[in-house]
């Protein structure tokens, strides 16, 4: 059957478009993925720089902690501590009230309750054991003494700047120049032992019923000291010695 000249020519029109269609739909689709995967590319390459330096923040900074003390943030917490409470210290006394005062109001009865247990529970003064420990309750008691001085130390931050903080390359002998305050503590201080001392160093007393052993303070004190070493393994013999019985 022959084939209508209008619907052949229709047909072959609708093809022709679609044919020319085809080839211009192709490279915009490819431009248009290519855009899409550079967008991608762009957005993990700055992912990839801001991973790289917080990493390297991270880094110094841990770099930092490892060089301060293992009790810096004890320290630091204690310190922010003190400062916040000589500020509340100068605001009651410029409206002349009582710090004490104040400072109890704000404490709740359970927390007073728990201080003072652990008050209870805690002895500081355990005796004499060794001079280790004396001189480490002596550091203790000292430091608990000191009442840092906050105008006195930035008006050191003012005047040495980074040479306040020393390093192990600082020269620290002939540098420091006490103050007549300090001077005058540590004199005052050093007084309170002296007086804690003469107290302690009393002469022990005197036993009339012990045995008279010897012909002076002196031969006393070497009869205790040889009795404490050697009187377990003398103890038969004398014995024997005051039976009169011995060989």
């Amino acid at each position: 059957f022959p084939v209508p000249v209008t619907e052949c020519g229709s047909f072959q029109d609708s093809s022709g478009s679609e044919d020319e269609a085809r080839p211009g739909t192709a490279p915009a689709a490819a431009a248009q993925k290519r855009e899409e995967r550079l967008r991608k590319f762009r957005e993990l390459h700055l992912k990839l720089n801001e991973a790289r330096k917080l990493n390297h923040q991270e880094v110094v900074e841990e770099d930092k902690r490892l060089k301060l003390p293992p009790n810096w943030e004890a320290k630091k917490a204690r310190l922010e501590w003190k400062l916040k409470e000589e500020e509340k210290k100068k605001e009651c006394a410029a409206r002349g009230e009582d710090y004490e005062q104040v400072k109890l109001l704000e404490i709740s009865a359970e927390d007073a309750d728990r201080w003072e247990r652990k008050k209870k529970r805690k002895n500081p003064d355990l005796g004499f054991s060794d001079y280790a420990a004396a001189q480490l309750r002596q550091y203790q008691r000292l430091t608990r003494q000191i009442k840092p001085d906050l105008e006195q130390y930035e008006q050191l931050k003012e005047q040495y700047g980074e040479a306040l903080y020393p390093t192990a390359d600082s020269l620290l002998h002939g540098t420091h120049v006490p103050s007549k305050e300090g001077v005058d503590r540590m004199v005052a201080d050093l007084e309170k032992q002296i007086e804690k001392r003469e107290k302690y160093s009393r002469r022990r007393p005197y036993n009339d019923d012990a045995d008279i052993d010897y012909i002076n303070e002196r031969n006393a004190k070497f009869n205790k000291k040889a009795e404490r070493f050697y009187g377990k393994y003398t103890a038969e013999i004398k014995q024997n010695l005051e039976r009169g019985t011995a060989v």
